[in-house]
């Protein structure tokens, strides 16, 4: 395992301080938490789209010094292999959430998520639940 890939869900609760997600991440070296390129931008998005975007713009940059930003470029493969599988046994995954899960399964990293069913569905992906006690 290489480390933990935090799905965007995951960000946005540790952003608003829910789960005691400060203490799951406290326990982990900052080497070892990356977000996907595709998480970023969901997350500038959140920024732009808010009420506040200055200062939201201010609270994602103090999150962004915790974590590491995994490039998708090696993930494609494995993205566009799961998107056909899926697409044939009639269970699509949206792309975004394709890109994540298959960054962390070419990366070899744990996907922590609390949308397990929506991930599951992804071959060879370990996922990680840190909103369950």
């Amino acid at each position: 395992m290489n480390g933990f890939l935090l799905n965007t869900n995951i960000c946005i609760y540790y952003i608003k301080g829910k789960y005691e997600l400060d203490k799951k991440f406290a326990k982990v070296e900052s080497d070892f938490l990356f977000i996907s390129e595709i998480t970023l931008a969901e997350l500038k998005f959140r920024v732009e789209n808010s009420t506040h975007p200055d200062k939201n713009r201010e609270v994602l940059e103090h999150f962004l010094s915790g974590v590491q930003i995994l490039p998708i470029y090696n993930s494609l493969d494995v993205y566009a292999k799961e998107k056909s599988r899926l697409r044939k046994l009639g269970r699509p995954v949206d792309d975004f959430d394709l890109l994540i899960g298959a960054s962390a399964i070419s990366n070899n990293m744990v996907l922590v998520t609390n949308n397990i069913k929506h991930f599951e569905r992804l071959e060879n992906i370990a996922i990680e639940d840190w909103t369950q006690t």
